[in-house]
């Protein structure tokens, strides 16, 4: 802090005397920083991933691990929801992070989109966009530039006064990202983004783009005015990726502006891991020929709520809620091996004195009781009427569930098949008649099931989006019944459609909310279908970290005190628990939990809170704890 400026003032002045300047040096190959030659160590952390009140924490493990700067994303969808609603207030509040970066002495390198990837939903773009259904995203379309224009209106302005220039901490701010895998290659959107940057954020700003180690993506993704940097991870030559760097960008500095330190996983997947030993010696060999580098992640944090995003190369594949990436900071924020052989690799060229601190852990079981939930409740404005389906998009709701009722047009004594002709559930159907769960259908892998009833029986299809494609040319991924549902000859018509605000009606204190305060007695049998579950967890004056786990549950939701955790999904793996943050839980209060099973619950309801977590289904076994009953 600057004697004599009071501490809750931000830090957004000039620290120093004389002019501040950070520029690319042409003929040094190299950055230049207050007009001396300037290498970054850089890593790579998400804001939106981590609960504000621990990114002081992780910014001062990533400064005691040697790093001089962090790389950022902004996502658009985080901070407008819904179009024209801003909100940079609590885990949004951008400024604060830039403030907290900037107090730990840590640099900052922006990535403001607008498409930012991420593994995150839709790649940070607002679904809203897709209420144009014809809309070309990442284009000179004019609707998409439209948005474009006037979020970035929004935005910019603001981080103008952090640049370093200005006395703040951005050094350098990326234009769109890995613009060169899309498939669109227009360099008509791509000079509209660097006008619309510069006049914003000023002539003088470093701009920049990411692209990977292909001759293509580097061809499509580069423009004159904007350096060109590249993105690698362990698999690669290091001398072959920085000379395509050099083919695009012939002086200048080596950078890597995406090192790999870990990978992402998908529901099913093994977890990934990336060979530490690898990491710290690929760090090492650019560092030593001066090459700035920022390893992603550095800490992969959490997807919390419904903010995965997902992948569809040859199939619908969506993103699992850690976020974890194998990273040198763990998804709750300890460190790892890899971030003490990164520490020693960079302590070569830096002096440190480092004691990196541990957290303390909650371990206990408690048990969950039956609440069925209540349309009334859940969605208050009722339904939609629609001779034929309407899409998440068309409903205006975006995330989470949504219902759709309909009846049975005859009678079905008889299994009869229901499909979905044109893959068009996305992503996940659960299927009842008159209540009764009868199974489910899936993008891109169950596109049939079967159905008995009489007609005029009731039928319910809960959709679940999953979360949006967030790279490739698939990101106009629309949600909920996208086509007609087939039932024998019957085409399904005449349908109650129901948006479901589940989130708003638990942060409100439902189901808790509702009920005596003496709970009925747990559910004896497993429950098949979608259905809802409640308890309580005492912690005996302890607000610690801790990880769920939900053993014999199949698949759904969870809430801790009205805050989504995000999805759990222990039967296809390879997560098998959900981070709690500490803070989220009261030491003197009974913490409520909610469940959203959508398959089938297991006849103990139990959910077990760990000290540890678990990514992957197949590590073997658990780790020895002291649980109790609560």
């Amino acid at each position: 802090l600057t004697p004599g400026i009071p501490s809750h003032t931000p830090l957004i002045r000039v620290l120093v005397s004389g002019a501040r300047s950070f520029s690319v040096d042409y003929k040094n190959n190299c950055f230049q920083k207050d007009g001396k030659p300037f290498q970054y160590v850089s890593g790579s952390i998400h804001y939106s991933r981590i609960p504000h009140y621990y990114w002081k924490d992780r910014l001062l493990k990533m400064y005691m691990a040697g790093l001089n700067a962090v790389q950022i994303y902004v996502p658009w969808n985080f901070h407008e929801e819904k179009r024209g609603v801003y909100n940079f207030s609590g885990d949004r509040d951008l400024e604060n992070f830039l403030d907290l970066a900037n107090q730990t002495g840590l640099l900052v390198i922006l990535r403001p989109g607008p498409y930012i990837c991420a593994e995150w939903e839709m790649g940070g773009l607002p679904a809203w966009l897709l209420q144009k259904p014809n809309i070309v995203l990442r284009s000179a379309d004019t609707d998409y530039l439209e948005a474009v224009n006037t979020w970035m209106a929004v935005l910019l302005p603001k981080m103008r006064r952090w640049l370093y220039t200005n006395g703040g901490n951005i050094i350098s701010v990326q234009v769109e990202n890995e613009y060169g895998s899309y498939y669109t290659c227009d360099y008509n959107y791509m000079r509209h983004l660097r006008t619309l940057f510069q006049f914003f954020l000023g002539d003088d700003t470093v701009l920049f783009t990411t692209d990977g180690n292909t001759d293509r993506e580097m061809t499509c993704g580069t423009l004159e005015g904007m350096y060109a940097t590249i993105d690698f991870g362990t698999d690669v030559n290091i001398s072959q990726a920085f000379s395509r760097q050099r083919r695009f960008e012939p002086r200048g500095p080596l950078v890597n502006s995406e090192f790999y330190t870990g990978w992402l996983d998908h529901w099913g997947d093994q977890h990934a891991q990336v060979d530490t030993q690898k990491v710290s010696r690929m760090l090492g060999e650019m560092l030593s020929m001066g090459a700035s580098v920022n390893m992603y992640m550095f800490e992969g944090g959490t997807n919390f709520g419904y903010w995965n995003g997902a992948d569809h190369d040859n199939r619908f594949r969506s993103v699992v809620t850690s976020y974890d990436y194998n990273a040198p900071l763990s998804e709750a924020g300890d460190p790892t091996e890899k971030l003490l052989a990164i520490r020693d690799t960079i302590s070569k060229v830096t002096s440190l004195t480092l004691n990196l601190p541990i957290r303390d852990t909650i371990t206990m079981v408690t048990s969950l009781t039956l609440n069925l939930s209540l349309l009334g409740t859940l969605s208050p404005q009722g339904p939609v009427r629609s001779q034929y389906p309407l899409s998440f998009e068309e409903m205006n709701q975006y995330y989470g569930f949504m219902l759709y009722r309909t009846k049975l047009p005859r009678d079905l004594p008889e299994d009869t098949p229901l499909i979905s002709p044109l893959n068009g559930v996305h992503d996940r159907a659960y299927v009842s008649v008159c209540g009764v769960f009868q199974g489910l259908l899936e993008r891109d892998t169950t596109l049939v099931m079967n159905l008995t009833g009489k007609q005029g029986d009731q039928v319910d299809v809960l959709v679940e989006n999953m979360g949006r494609v967030n790279f490739g040319s698939k990101i106009n991924d629309f949600k909920g019944l996208l086509s007609n549902l087939i039932l024998g000859k019957d085409v399904l018509t005449d349908w109650q459609i129901y948006p479901l605000d589940i989130d708003g009606a638990i942060a409100s204190g439902w189901p808790q909310s509702g009920q005596r305060r003496s709970l009925p007695d747990p559910v004896r049998g497993p429950s098949d279908g979608p259905v809802f579950y409640q308890g309580t967890l005492t912690t005996n004056g302890l607000a610690w970290d801790t990880f769920l786990r939900l053993n014999e549950w199949t698949k759904g939701q969870v809430w801790i005190n009205g805050v989504n955790l995000g999805r759990y999904w222990p039967k296809r793996g390879p997560q098998q628990t959900l981070y709690i943050p500490g803070p989220l839980l009261s030491p003197t209060q009974p913490n409520n939990i909610t469940v959203l099973e959508l398959e089938r619950a297991p006849p103990h309801t139990r959910v077990l809170f760990m000290d540890r977590p678990q990514l992957n289904s197949t590590s073997g076994k658990t780790s020895q704890t002291t649980d109790r009953q609560t």
